[in-house]
């Protein structure tokens, strides 16, 4: 039950690696001046990821537990 656990951990982290380079995406945007147009495009392409990014963590967070509970 060691791989559910250390696999969840990598998903997890995987997920967090995502949302890490969402925050930085949307920052950057917001400090390169942009229009309130502009900023709102990239805000929505940037969304989809942050999405994915979410529901790979929770995953990952829930291999976790099932492999703590089967232990």
């Amino acid at each position: 039950m060691d791989i559910l656990i250390w696999s969840g951990a990598a998903l997890s982290f995987a997920g967090l690696c995502g949302l890490v380079y969402c925050i930085l995406r949307v920052n950057r945007a917001r400090k390169a001046g942009l229009s309130d147009d502009d900023l709102r495009t990239e805000v929505k392409t940037v969304m989809p990821i942050n999405l994915g990014s979410l529901f790979v963590s929770v995953l990952g967070l829930m291999l976790v537990i099932v492999g703590i509970f089967l232990s």
